[in-house]
């Protein structure tokens, strides 16, 4: 009789165990199919990148490099099935969404329009040198600017994103560059749009183009702290993760696909 209690027993914990693991599993395949990837690409390579001078919202096309790098990552994500795609009316930003969709083997997308995610504006900046505007912002930060950009880590961890941007815009003669609080405002709206629509159609992934200053600010806004003044370069992929209301990071600037 004991053996038979005991058996009866080991039998019941076998099945609670059982249970139990079913229901986590349930639960972790539950949480998989609420999250939402969001795949923020900068534009593919352009002229004004190419000639050092600064691109705002002003604006410059792809060079064949731009748009070869553009081709590139739609390869790389042409199994992706994109449910939702962002750019704002920039046309290098919006020509980078439409080569990367072109090689996709899903069906695609019609890229919706944003301003949350234009890059900075840099007002009477922009079309200038990239050093006669930030060779000021870094040796007032006892900082050496450089077209490879070799301190702009430094320069971030120091001042923040925040004090970047508004640095920029005291330092802009016409007065008309984007303080931080602008940017994020429109860049918060912008996001907070994307996550609307992707719950209202249960989109599992998203693409958004936009530009090297702009994804860190998105970061900074997301995820602070996350973003440590990594480089953004042309047509790399940053991956985050949204769940429950929180963001999260995968990857900050892979470039994998177009090295």
């Amino acid at each position: 009789m004991k053996k038979i209690l005991r058996l009866l027993f080991v039998a019941l914990l076998g099945l609670s165990l059982t249970s139990g693991i079913s229901a986590q599993a349930k639960e972790k395949a539950a949480d998989k199919k609420d999250e939402i990837t969001i795949y923020l690409v900068r534009h593919g390579k352009t002229f004004f990148n190419t000639t050092g001078q600064v691109q705002g919202f002003a604006d410059s096309p792809l060079t064949d490099k731009g748009i070869e790098q553009a081709k590139q990552v739609g390869k790389g994500l042409k199994n992706t099935k994109f449910d939702l795609a962002y750019s704002s009316d920039l046309g290098r930003q919006r020509n980078t969404a439409k080569l990367i969709l072109a090689q996709n083997k899903n069906k695609t997308p019609k890229i919706s329009e944003h301003d949350g995610f234009k890059e900075w504006n840099y007002g009477g900046f922009e079309g200038k040198t990239n050093a006669e505007m930030w060779t000021p912002i870094f040796e007032a930060n006892g900082l050496k600017f450089d077209e490879e950009w070799t301190d702009y880590d430094k320069l971030v961890n120091k001042l923040g994103d925040e004090g970047v941007a508004d640095a920029i815009a005291e330092s802009d003669p016409l007065k008309v560059a984007e303080t931080y609080e602008e940017i994020t405002t429109r860049g918060q709206a912008a996001m907070d749009k994307v996550v609307a629509n992707a719950k209202k159609k249960k989109a599992k992934n998203v693409l958004i183009v936009s530009s090297g200053s702009m994804i860190p600010t998105l970061l900074e806004m997301l995820v602070p702290g996350e973003y440590q003044g990594e480089a953004i370069d042309n047509c790399s992929v940053t991956t985050l993760k949204y769940h429950d209301n929180k963001y999260s990071v995968d990857k900050i600037n892979d470039t994998q696909y177009v090295e």
